[in-house]
């Protein structure tokens, strides 16, 4: 009961400031507030959501969706909604 509390005052103030980032729009490789709130919703709710917010392909929404069963990959995902990195390779890596 009080887990479910919890999350969801979580939940509420970190809605708060979702209509802030309404407008905004990111570039690539920069930090802005409509990026930093993709990187939220893909750290805290499901990989893939940022992406969506930062108007990704398609193929990545679904590959950063899939990827967030692992867990781990969250963490990735949300640095690549804050930084709004554009294309599927990092620095010709990955």
């Amino acid at each position: 009961m009080k887990k479910g509390i919890v999350s969801l005052l979580l939940l509420a103030i970190i809605g708060m400031g979702i209509p802030a980032f309404a407008g905004t729009h990111g570039t690539n490789g920069k930090v802005s507030g409509r990026s930093v709130g993709a990187g939220a919703l893909s750290l805290l709710i499901w990989p893939g959501i940022g992406q969506a917010v930062n108007d990704q392909t398609y193929e990545k929404n679904l590959t950063h969706a899939l990827l967030g069963l692992t867990g781990i990959f969250r963490i990735w995902s949300c640095y690549d909604a804050v930084v709004d990195r554009q294309g599927g390779v990092w620095h010709n890596r990955i």
